[in-house]
């Protein structure tokens, strides 16, 4: 049974956030809300939620393209390869914001996604998001929940959410109706912008 968590996107307490996190520590499974649609995720560093998460999805691990969800651009290199200038004045940009970034992986890349070329960087613009990538102290590994009802893609509703997702993820947060439109994805991994799929970030900034 996973736990209701109401946390307010105006003032995420902390306390509430700090239980999410210790969750998140034990290796359990989190939906949680974005500047887009609500998200499942888990501790980058945990190698057993990374492998519920794939299972749930009915992904292979190490082919999954789960996002990496992170506070800010500030430990990219953790991640990424050395970018250029100009690829980092998009990022700076468009960021925090409803986009995914596709840019090239570095060799640091946690065992699971070793073998990938390329991530998917995420900086989402919601208080509650950001807050708990900066307590957990790395990524969160990240994918949208997808409504199988073809007309609502994304599922909005917190309740409906905990209803359908109650007995395969450990904690939902309630932090108020999500948005039904998935990130905007731009792939920078070549250096010259390339949109894998329009969503809600607006393409006229670049």
């Amino acid at each position: 049974m996973a736990e209701f968590v109401k946390i307010y996107p105006e003032n995420p307490n902390p306390k509430e956030i700090q239980k999410v996190v210790n969750v998140l520590k034990r290796g359990g499974l989190v939906i949680y809300p974005t500047d887009t649609v609500y998200g499942l995720g888990c501790d980058i560093t945990n190698i057993k939620a990374l492998e519920r998460i794939a299972q749930i999805k009915g992904v292979k691990l190490e082919k999954s393209n789960f996002s990496f969800v992170c506070e800010d651009l500030s430990n990219l290199s953790d991640y990424v390869k050395q970018i250029d200038t100009t690829t980092f004045k998009i990022l700076k940009r468009a960021l925090p914001g409803p986009y995914t970034f596709i840019l090239p992986g570095s060799k640091n890349l946690p065992n699971p996604f070793k073998k990938r070329k390329t991530v998917g960087i995420r900086v989402p613009d919601n208080s509650i998001a950001l807050a708990l990538v900066s307590a957990l102290g790395n990524p969160i590994v990240s994918t949208s929940i997808r409504d199988e009802d073809d007309v609502l893609e994304y599922t909005t509703d917190p309740e409906l959410i905990l209803e359908k997702w109650d007995k395969l993820v450990d904690i939902v947060i309630d932090g108020g109706y999500g948005d039904n439109e998935a990130s905007t994805i731009i792939d920078l991994s070549t250096g010259v912008p390339e949109v894998v799929r329009e969503g809600k970030g607006n393409l006229e900034i670049f």
